[in-house]
């Protein structure tokens, strides 16, 4: 009790937790709006074989991967939600060729990346996906050009899984909320969340071995040696999460069929590193950190390995 005999809150929702966690306005409402998203995506999860969304459209996307229905609604529903936030100013999405700006004005104003659901092939195996959503500031004029990680303002993710999961950096640490579906609302579950140290579990497409460099190549033979555990999802976001609450590494490294990795910069690398690397951990690219790479387009590619702070570094001496 405080000296007034008001209950401490035992409660905090995300909304209260970013206010008092020194946002702008305009970034508490756009934390507001990935919410509302998050909640309006995994409700459509929940009915997608009921209401037949699954599989394919029939389209690729610009990355050239064939375009499952439920990235298109996802996509549709981030777009529309945060386009009504006079605070954003463009959005940039793995579904859509270019930057999308908008007409609203305002001096508050920032740029939101996002890639809608990844991990969307295991959809029709019920496997976990999620949302990852990147922030920056824009131009009170409402231009913007593509900034390196170290520019974020804000970051995270959200996992549709046995429990909807959003986790949230603004820049103070990393915080974890929960939807409880009774209250409508994300409900703040872990405070100042750091990643272990070291981690036995290493998530990585082994299927691509001998394509890899040499250097994870050796490095995943001591993992085989050393007992390490081999967990992949194939959604970034669920491996991630994994590694941030138990520790290891999480890889993407080059390959001679993706010599620049397969995940992309701007709203898949520089976001998880942004999490991670307020967590304790590190995410690097194999020649430097993931959040110093100067960006060149939206939908650039770069290697990754993200997670514990050791285990990464094992990996780089293998380098």
């Amino acid at each position: 009790m405080t000296d007034n005999n008001i209950a401490e809150p035992s409660i905090i929702t995300l909304q209260t937790h970013v206010l008092n966690d020194g946002a702008t306005n305009g970034l508490a409402w756009i934390v507001s709006a990935l919410a509302i998203a998050a909640k309006a995506i995994s409700a459509k999860l929940k009915h997608a074989r009921l209401e037949d969304v699954l599989g394919a459209v029939g389209n690729e996307n610009v990355q050239g991967e064939e375009q499952q229905k439920l990235d298109v609604i996802a996509n549709d529903i981030m777009k529309q939600i945060l386009g009504s936030r006079h605070s954003v100013a463009v959005v940039g999405s793995e579904e859509d060729d270019e930057l999308i700006f908008s007409v609203s004005e305002g001096d508050d104003r920032y740029a939101v990346m996002f890639d809608p659901l990844d991990g969307s092939s295991n959809l029709d195996v019920c496997g976990g996906v999620g949302t990852i959503f990147s922030i920056f500031r824009a131009s009170a004029d409402g231009s913007f050009e593509l900034k390196p990680g170290t520019e974020q303002v804000a970051a995270g993710y959200v996992l549709y899984g046995s429990s909807t999961i959003f986790v949230l950096t603004t820049g103070n640490g990393v915080n974890m909320f929960v939807l409880d579906n009774t209250l409508g609302a994300f409900i703040r579950v872990a405070q100042q969340v750091t990643i272990p140290a070291s981690g036995k579990i290493y998530s990585v497409n082994e299927a691509n071995f001998d394509s890899f460099p040499g250097g994870y190549q050796t490095f995943l033979k001591d993992c085989h040696e050393s007992g390490y555990s081999a967990r992949y999802s194939g959604a970034m976001v669920s491996d991630v999460h994994r590694v941030l609450l138990k520790g290891g590494v999480f890889m993407y490294p080059p390959t001679a069929k993706a010599p620049n990795g397969k995940l992309r910069l701007m709203y898949e690398c520089n976001p998880m590193a942004m999490v991670i690397c307020q967590a304790g951990g590190k995410a690097v690219t194999g020649s430097g950190d993931v959040m110093d790479v100067p960006p060149t387009e939206l939908h650039q590619r770069v290697p990754i390995a993200i997670g514990s702070p050791d285990t990464v570094d094992a990996l780089l001496a293998k380098l």
